[in-house]
């Protein structure tokens, strides 16, 4: 049995379409359909169940799975054993994030581990939503909530902070804000009620606001808001920081605390390469919390 015949396998098994494994392979899906044939051919049984949705796992691929992932990090631990630590760190990684973190935190964390590691391209992949490492959307990933499910390793990274928060401007044009009942006056900038994935992000109504007038499923979005003077909105400390800047409104009746999580492969944890990456991961995220909110 080829490697190169299970990697295609395993890309398809992940991306469950052959447009979507062809386009982490770098090869056109005519090409990996005729390989998959190949191997259903090879083997005498068929590995998917097409359908105009996509490849599903039959019995037999799903068996073949196991496998082909233990030789995908054997494969691994083979590449980190001849080239030992002395080049530094390799390969593409793709990191995903809440896109909170992702614009604010990981963009200055992934470029200094990126200048100590010439050899080392490192990927972004910015959601508002969970990201599926089952799936292989990312090969690690950080998360606000601590997930109970799947062959996952958890390290939690760090508390965070977040406050309401709006800019001078805004808050000298309207109304004052004394409590949290002069809320009601205000406009309120947040997420999308119905598309709030994590209950860690469902801030606004723990404050009783039963309207967000402005709302998008990304913190970055509400954030940029914030920055136009738009509204007044509960923002992450990290992101207070900026131009212009945004001010912390009642802090000492609106103050939450979250954390981050670093959720990587079960099996990642035998490849010194990932687990090194993750070391400085979350080492780059405590610095860059610590130096950003304290500029807030």
């Amino acid at each position: 049995m080829d490697w190169d015949d299970m990697r295609i396998f395993l890309a398809v098994a992940r991306g469950e379409t052959l447009s979507a494994a062809g386009r982490g392979l770098r090869m056109d899906a005519a090409t990996v359909g005729r390989r998959v044939a190949r191997l259903e051919a090879a083997l005498g049984a068929p590995l998917f169940a097409k359908s105009p949705q996509g490849y599903a796992l039959t019995d037999a691929g799903a068996r073949l799975v196991a496998h082909a992932e233990e030789a995908e990090q054997a494969m691994g631990l083979g590449a980190e054993a001849v080239r030992g630590r002395a080049e530094g760190l390799t390969g593409t990684v793709r990191i995903g994030a809440p896109d909170g973190c992702a614009n604010f935190l990981l963009p200055q964390v992934c470029a200094r581990i990126s200048s100590e590691n010439p050899g080392l391209d490192l990927q972004i992949l910015a959601l508002p939503r969970v990201v599926n490492l089952t799936r292989r959307e990312a090969d690690m990933a950080v998360a606000v909530s601590a997930p109970t499910a799947g062959r996952l390793v958890v390290q939690k990274v760090a508390d965070y902070h977040l406050h309401l928060a709006a800019t001078e401007d805004y808050l000298n044009a309207h109304a004052p804000i004394r409590s949290g009942v002069d809320l009601r006056g205000h406009r309120m900038v947040g997420y999308i009620p119905d598309m709030i994935y994590d209950k860690e992000l469902d801030y606004l109504s723990d404050l009783g606001v039963e309207r967000v007038r402005l709302a998008s499923n990304s913190a970055a979005v509400q954030v940029q808001w914030l920055r136009t003077g738009a509204g007044i909105g509960i923002a992450h400390d990290f992101a207070l920081p900026g131009d212009p800047p945004l001010r912390r409104v009642l802090p000492g009746e609106v103050s939450l605390t979250r954390s981050f999580y670093l959720v990587r492969h079960a099996d990642d944890r035998r490849l010194e390469r990932m687990n090194r990456l993750a070391a400085a991961l979350m080492d780059g995220i405590r610095t860059e919390l610590t130096v950003r909110e304290g500029l807030a």
